[in-house]
């Protein structure tokens, strides 16, 4: 069987994700190959359920997965060992969230290799695309520090009231797992969400994402990208504390 693929020029129109390989196809979820990734292109793309995921020595490749990734804020799964973890650096100064301080550092330590090979896709027209889509208010970054110096990040996009994570990292442990925490924790106050985690893991999965049809996580998207997105990007402990009690 022949599978086709739209071939796209930078500014051209993204094919519906209806039109994406289906899963009896080598590449299950691709849509398209070719344009650029830029703030403009990547807001079309999110705005209709579409992400870039390619390695750097490759053309640009176009996503839209079924099923599809999704986390519900409120249905965050906090494990004892995280919530004893979160509580003890909240309490502790020496501690600091931060949200949007770096964000273009957060991505280049998102990108650094890691023995997972987790982060590898993220080149340096990665990096910028998202840089410029941070600057037009659309990506933003969690941060946590250790006596001033970051220690964790993570970053993502924000359409309207749709989130979707993009990476993380962390250099200590439960680091990555606090600013997803923080992350919830902030979409419950503003009425965010649901959060697109994109691909389907294990790792997802035990933190209370589960898979959903591409037609439910377009429905949804659809609906929460006409709602509207907070009037800051701030947050700090205190408020996480408040807004995380369920779950501390």
């Amino acid at each position: 069987m022949t599978w086709k693929l739209a071939q796209l020029r930078p500014g051209d129109a993204f094919p519906p994700p209806s039109a994406a390989l289906p899963a009896a196809s080598p590449l299950p979820g691709l849509l398209a190959v070719g344009g650029r990734v830029d703030a403009d292109s990547l807001r079309r793309a999110y705005a209709d359920g579409i992400f870039p995921w390619y390695e750097p020595e490759e053309p640009v490749l176009w996503w839209s997965t079924d099923p599809r990734m999704v986390l519900r804020p409120a249905e965050l799964r906090v494990h004892r060992s995280l919530r004893r973890s979160v509580r003890q650096r909240l309490a502790d100064a020496r501690w600091q969230l931060r949200v949007d301080a770096d964000f273009r550092g957060v991505m280049r330590d998102c990108a650094a290799p890691r023995r997972d090979g987790a982060g590898s896709w993220i080149g340096d027209d990665i990096v910028d695309g998202y840089g410029a889509l941070h600057d037009a208010g659309l990506a933003h970054s969690f941060e946590l520090y250790f006596d001033d110096q970051r220690v964790a990040g993570l970053y993502a996009v924000s359409i309207g009231a749709m989130l979707f994570g993009e990476s993380m990292y962390t250099r200590v442990a439960d680091g990555s797992k606090l600013l997803l925490m923080a992350l919830c924790g902030f979409a419950l106050r503003h009425g965010l969400g649901p959060i697109d985690c994109q691909q389907q893991t294990v790792h997802l999965a035990s933190l209370g994402a589960t898979p959903w049809p591409r037609r439910e996580f377009l429905h949804a998207l659809h609906a929460a990208r006409q709602r509207p997105g907070p009037a800051a990007w701030r947050y700090d402990a205190a408020q996480m504390r408040s807004d995380c009690a369920a779950w501390l």
